[in-house]
């Protein structure tokens, strides 16, 4: 127990026919308060109006809908620990699924997930590694960008963090922070995407799950979501023209599905040398759920759905599985990646 004391101390294959284009804007620019130039295209399906209203709906369920540029994106204060007896065996786990979808012939998505378990005097605590992102950028540096930022983000997660655990180091006071290490890290993979797919970029989301707190980096507009009995509460912000736009009162939810410039992202990896990444902390109450997927899933299945399919299953994969299939049942326009975690209880 002192050892999870002093971790958690350390932090608070051909191109298909395009649907509608996603852009970027580059060189860094600050977010936006009108429509920009758009820069670097990627195929993107926009969300209906009725997904985007249930999505409301349900999300205001876990809490309120946000109105300021902080409610998302930022550390929260810890809830206190409930106070659960966990059975032996009870563990981390989890369920995954990436999806051409129905309409293009190459998977830009990429996934990685990792889950260790151990059980000696040194009371180690479960340790989840998970990363979702959705490459763009045309046919081949999109899923590029996102394979080689899912590797190295994978490879040093894996040397700072789980190796610092094995080596019992997590106390030493000139370590990074877990949320310092993930913005390394997504540093790192922006400096080798810029370097090599000068014309691709993706997003990311990460979450690295220690004992009962998840630790999330994100850039883009995939997305994190905490689902619990009581409601779906979306952890990250998007990193899009409309969602800043929502944020300032300058654009509803049914304009934004309809805006001409809807699929602007102005953060992404590859897009600039110096890269702003959000990094949120939360805590998992027992038996809840941590969510990521990419928007070819959050785009055509509404959080109230999501949420009633979740709870509908005690399986994390069945729930994968049915979640994928509900957004081919939609038309499947964009690739489709979910993963989905279950904390014990």
């Amino acid at each position: 127990m002192n050892l999870l004391r002093r971790i958690l101390g350390l932090s608070a294959n051909s191109s298909a026919a395009p649907a509608e284009e996603r852009v970027m804007i580059t060189q860094g620019e600050p977010e936006p308060t009108h429509p920009p130039e758009p820069i670097i295209e990627k195929p993107r399906q926009a969300p209906s109006v009725a997904d985007s209203a249930s999505s409301q709906a349900s999300s205001s369920k876990a809490s309120e809908t946000p109105t300021d540029l902080t409610a998302y994106g930022q550390t929260r204060q810890l809830p206190p620990l409930e106070s659960v007896v966990l059975l032996p065996g009870q563990r981390l786990t989890f369920g995954q699924l990436s999806d051409v979808g129905m309409v293009r012939s190459n998977n830009q998505d990429a996934m990685y997930s990792l889950v260790a378990s151990s059980s000696s005097s040194d009371d180690l605590p479960d340790f989840g590694l998970f990363v979702v992102a959705d490459g763009m950028g045309g046919h081949h540096d999109g899923e590029k960008a996102a394979a080689i930022t899912t590797r190295i983000v994978a490879r040093y997660v894996l040397d700072r963090i789980v190796l610092g655990m094995l080596d019992q180091a997590m106390d030493d006071p000139d370590r990074a922070s877990i949320s310092e290490v993930l913005r390394e890290a997504v540093q790192q993979a922006n400096d080798t995407v810029t370097e090599e797919i000068p014309e691709g970029g993706t997003t990311v989301t990460i979450a690295v799950i220690i004992g009962d707190l998840a630790y999330i980096a994100h850039v883009g507009d995939s997305r994190a979501y905490l689902l619990t009995d009581e409601g779906i509460e979306r952890i990250t912000r998007d990193h899009s023209l409309v969602q800043r736009l929502i944020e300032l009162d300058q654009l509803t939810l049914e304009e934004a599905a309809e805006h001409p410039q809807r699929n602007v992202l102005y953060r992404a990896i590859g897009q600039s040398e110096s890269l702003d990444v959000d990094a949120i902390t939360r805590r998992l109450p027992p038996r809840s759920r941590l969510m990521l997927c990419s928007d070819g899933l959050w785009n055509l299945v509404s959080e109230q759905t999501i949420h009633e399919t979740v709870m509908r299953y005690s399986n994390p994969q069945e729930v994968c599985n049915k979640l994928v299939e509900m957004a081919n049942e939609r038309g499947g326009p964009d690739n489709i990646t979910v993963i989905l975690v279950q904390a014990p209880g």
